[in-house]
C-alpha cells in the first residue's frame, strides 16, 4: 500500500472552492483516572448514550475548533493549528513549501491575517509560521499527550478540506507505531516518519496541518498522510490515514520556537547516502551505499562505498526506503547489528547510530 501526501495545485475558477494539501486524522489520550468514590466506578462503566456522546463532540468542537486555521501560500493551501499565544502557528512542510509568506484565516474571521515562516523541517514534515499581528483572542490548542493514544479511541478531524474552513470529520485510532515514508514525487517532503497514528478520520485535500483531536478537547496529532490504493488509480484508500504525534510536534515545534531551528532532531542516521538496487528478477534486494560520511557511524564501523545493506537488527532492508524506515523506528546512540553484502559475501557489523 502506497502513502501519498496528496497536495493539489489551486485550480482556478475551474473549481469554486481553493484545493490543496491532504490531510489526515488520528490520536486521542486516555482521560485521567476519575479520583474513586461510592459508586463512581459502577457510573464510569456505563456506555455513553447518544445525547451524552454529542454533547461531548459539541463541546470540544467549541473548545478546539477556533484554534484551527486556513493557510494560504501564493498558489497552495492547508491548514494549521495555532501553538502559542505569540502568534506561532504549527503545520505540515509541505503545507508551507518554499514559500516565506502566508495568509492566515481563523475560525472566527474572514479576514485574512499575514503570516512569515519562522523554520521548516522537511524531515518530520513539520514547519512553524507566525503572524505578524496577533487578534486579539487568539487561542491556543492544547496538545495532549500522544503516547497514551488508544486503539479504538474517538477522534475528530478539524481542517479546511478542499479549501471549506472549520470542517469537522470523525473517525476513531485504527492503529499506532506506524512508520511512513512519505512521497517525493508530487512535491511532498519525501520524508520517512515513525510512530505515527493511523485513524479511519475522513482525508481530504487542504486538511495537512490540521488537528486530530481526543475527546478531552487535545490535540493528539497533526493529519499529514493518506494512503493511496493502487488498484484504484492510486486514489486515496477510504479510513486509512495518518497523523504526526503530538509529542513529535511538541519537540520539533518547541525547538523551532525558542532557537528558530531544530537542533536536536532525535532521528538516528548511519551517515551514507544509499540507493536501491535490484536482484536478476529486478526485484528490490537492498540499499546499495553510495557515499559514506567521514568520521561517521558506518565510517567508524567499517562501511564503504559499494557495500549493500540488507538487514537491520531483525529487520530486511530491500531499498532505500526500507532502510530510512528501519532506522526511523531507533534512536541516536542506539546500538544496532547491521547485515550486508560486500563483494557476494554477506556480513555483519555493529554500529552505534548517529544523528540525522
Amino acid at each position: 500500500m502506497d502513502v501519498s501526501r496528496g497536495r493539489a495545485r489551486l485550480r482556478g475558477a475551474r473549481v469554486p472552492v481553493l484545493v490543496c494539501a491532504m490531510l489526515l486524522a488520528a490520536g486521542c489520550t486516555a482521560p485521567a483516572t476519575p479520583v474513586e468514590r461510592p459508586g463512581a466506578s459502577d457510573r464510569a462503566a456505563l456506555p455513553l448514550g447518544p445525547d451524552d456522546v454529542q454533547g461531548r463532540f459539541l463541546k470540544v468542537i467549541k473548545e478546539v475548533l477556533p484554534s484551527v486555521v486556513q493557510i494560504q501560500a501564493s498558489r497552495d493551501l492547508g491548514s494549521g493549528v495555532v501553538y502559542d499565544g505569540r502568534g506561532h502557528i504549527v503545520t505540515n512542510a509541505h503545507v508551507v513549501g518554499s514559500e516565506k509568506t502566508f495568509r492566515v484565516t481563523t475560525a472566527n474571521s474572514e479576514e485574512p491575517l499575514t503570516a512569515s515562516l519562522v523554520y521548516s523541517y522537511p524531515e518530520q514534515d513539520l514547519a512553524v509560521i507566525r503572524l505578524d499581528r496577533v487578534p486579539t483572542g487568539l487561542r491556543a490548542a492544547v496538545f495532549g499527550n500522544s503516547e497514551a493514544v488508544q486503539v479504538g479511541q474517538i477522534v475528530l478531524a478539524m481542517g479546511s478540506p478542499l479549501g471549506l474552513s472549520s470542517s469537522v470529520t470523525q473517525g476513531i485510532v485504527s492503529a499506532t507505531g506506524r512508520t511512513v515514508s512519505e512521497g517525493g514525487s508530487d512535491g511532498g517532503t519525501g520524508a520517512t516518519i515513525a510512530n505515527m497514528v493511523q485513524t479511519s478520520a475522513a482525508i481530504n485535500p487542504g486538511n495537512s496541518g490540521g488537528a486530530l483531536v481526543n475527546l478531552e478537547g487535545q490535540v493528539i496529532g497533526i493529519p499529514t498522510l493518506a494512503a493511496s490504493d493502487p488498484d484504484l488509480g492510486g486514489g486515496a484508500a477510504p479510513g486509512i490515514g495518518f497523523a504526526i504525534p503530538a509529542s513529535m510536534v511538541r519537540t520539533v515545534a518547541d525547538q523551532i520556537v525558542r532557537n528558530g531551528k531544530v537542533v536536536d532532531s532525535g532521528r538516528a542516521a548511519l551517515g551514507v547516502t544509499v540507493r536501491t538496487v535490484v536482484d536478476d528478477g529486478y526485484r528490490p534486494a537492498g540499499a546499495a551505499v553510495v557515499t559514506v560520511t567521514g568520521g561517521g557511524p558506518a565510517a567508524r564501523a567499517g562501511l564503504r562505498a559499494g557495500d549493500v545493506v540488507t538487514g537491520v537488527d531483525r529487520t530486511p532492508v530491500t531499498s532505500a526506503t526500507g532502510l530510512s524506515e528501519a532506522l526511523a523506528a531507533r534512536r541516536p546512540g542506539q546500538r544496532v547489528s547491521v547485515t550486508y553484502q560486500r563483494d557476494g559475501a554477506a556480513k555483519t557489523v555493529e554500529v552505534t547510530l548517529g544523528e540525522q
